[in-house]
Order: C-alpha cells, then sequence, then structure tokens
C-alpha cells in the first residue's frame, strides 16, 4: 500500500476530525428517484483530473462533508442546480455538468419533517475554485481539501456503503470525465487565494462566485493553477480528454424515471 503524503498543516487538521454516526439510508444506485418521493438534498462527487475529490472539513467542529445540501426553492426541484449553487456557498467551486449516480432512501426523513425522502448524489468535474471564504447561509468556512474518493468515505465515517457509493462515482468520472480509476493518493489543500483545477465549461446555474461574474462558457475565480507543488499550490495533474462535451449530461442522466418504484425499506 503507497503512503499517504500530506503537509503539517493537513495533519493537524485531520487530527480533528470527527465522524459522524452512520445514518444507514440505503443506496439506490442508478435508480431513478420515484415519482412521490421529494428529493429533499443534492451532495457530489466534483472530481479533479487526477481522480481526487473535494472534500470539505469544517475546522471548528472536526465535521468532514462532500459539497451539497439541500433543495431551496431557487433550485425549482433540480438537483444538479442545488449541487452547483451549494457547491458555489460552500467552497467556493464552480463544476462542470453533474452526472446524476443514484439516491439514499431516507426512510425517516430528518430533512423533510419526519417525512420519507431522497437523498441525491451525483458526480462532476470540479472547474475552480474562488477564494476561500465562508458559507453565507451557514457561517461555516471549509477548509478544501482534495482527496481520494477511498479515503474520502474513511473521512466522512460512511464504511461500506460509502465504499459501493464511491465506487459508482469513480465508475462516473472515468466515464464522462476521463479521470483515472486509480486516485492520486496525496491530501492537498486548495489554495485560499482559489485556483482553476479541471477546465471546461461551467454548468449553468451560477451566476456569481468571490464578487465575480462567472460565464458558462468558463471561469476566472481565481489564480489559475500553475502546475507548481509545494505550499499554497495544487497539482491535480495532467488534463485528461474528456469521453463527452463539459457541457453534455450523458443520457439517461435524469433523476426521475417512469419505471422507478417506491423503495420497500432497507
Amino acid at each position: 500500500m503507497s503512503r499517504i503524503e500530506y503537509s503539517a498543516e493537513i495533519a493537524e487538521l485531520l487530527g480533528k476530525v470527527r465522524r459522524r454516526p452512520t445514518a444507514g439510508w440505503p443506496w439506490r444506485p442508478a435508480e431513478r428517484v420515484p415519482d412521490g418521493l421529494p428529493v429533499k438534498q443534492s451532495w457530489g462527487w466534483l472530481f479533479a483530473p487526477d481522480g481526487r475529490v473535494l472534500t470539505l472539513v469544517n475546522p471548528r467542529d472536526g465535521i468532514v462533508s462532500l459539497p451539497g445540501g439541500s433543495l431551496e426553492p431557487e433550485d425549482a426541484g433540480d438537483p444538479a442546480s442545488a449541487l452547483a449553487r451549494e457547491a458555489a456557498e460552500e467552497a467556493q467551486a464552480l463544476i462542470g455538468t453533474p452526472h446524476y449516480l443514484g439516491y439514499l432512501y431516507d426512510r425517516v426523513g430528518s430533512a423533510n419533517g419526519g417525512h420519507e425522502c431522497a437523498r441525491v448524489r451525483m458526480a462532476a468535474a470540479l472547474r475552480a475554485v474562488g477564494p476561500s471564504a465562508p458559507d453565507p447561509a451557514s457561517g461555516r468556512h471549509y477548509r478544501r481539501l482534495l482527496v481520494a474518493p477511498g479515503l474520502a468515505v474513511e473521512l466522512l465515517g460512511w464504511g461500506a456503503p460509502g465504499l459501493r457509493q464511491a465506487r459508482a462515482a469513480v465508475s462516473a468520472g472515468v466515464r464522462w470525465l476521463g479521470v483515472p480509476a486509480a486516485a492520486n493518493e496525496t491530501i492537498e489543500e486548495l489554495p485560499d487565494e482559489g485556483c482553476e483545477v479541471f477546465p471546461g465549461a461551467v454548468f449553468p446555474g451560477v451566476v456569481h462566485l468571490g464578487g465575480a461574474a462567472a460565464q458558462p462558457g468558463g471561469a476566472q475565480p481565481g489564480a489559475a493553477h500553475s502546475g507548481a507543488v509545494g505550499p499554497g499550490a495544487v497539482n491535480p495533474g495532467a488534463v485528461r480528454p474528456s469521453s463527452v462535451h463539459p457541457g453534455t449530461a450523458h443520457p439517461g442522466a435524469s433523476y426521475r424515471g417512469a419505471g422507478a418504484t417506491r423503495p420497500g425499506g432497507e
């Protein structure tokens, strides 16, 4: 097993990580959300070109999360729009077109007033990040790490179900984004000033980032990645050609489907 490398600053941050108990929500890979089951959350596996994913750590309480959050009225019921908005708010991130992976069935509905709901998971390219800033909705100021998907699951505390979800995300990343199946295992923090990560078209829906306008055809949220390796620099690896245009969703990307059936339980 290769040695996982990271800086002393990241080691100190990882020492604060506190894993939350797993909720036990069943993972429904590639299944469409049934009609009548409300989607209340959308989280994303956001890939760098070398296969690592954006992982957020709250240094105040040690909680680790993937970018994403609850659907709001402005998302018009679209999990992809919710993911793009939440990634911008939480991580000052711009993303490519999200690809639907599946959903978690929340029978208790902690995000839906005690009623059952779906928690959608998606995969997308991490195009760029702007200057680090607190989430305007929660006030949390996350540290932004690039981490191999398997290690992200460990930090999240998701166990075997999380590994199954990560495998689905990696499979989508390999197929639709051209990332390698075996990710770089170095843990790196994205620079506070922002940088470009995975050049390409930005998913429409985010109209500003770090105070600057973001155009759907490209992103300039901060200093472009220079390719240097060292403190404050990010080296996500060589950009690999995508198997589809970054702004084109793959066939069957919809999260709803006429053939979907209501989950019967765990």
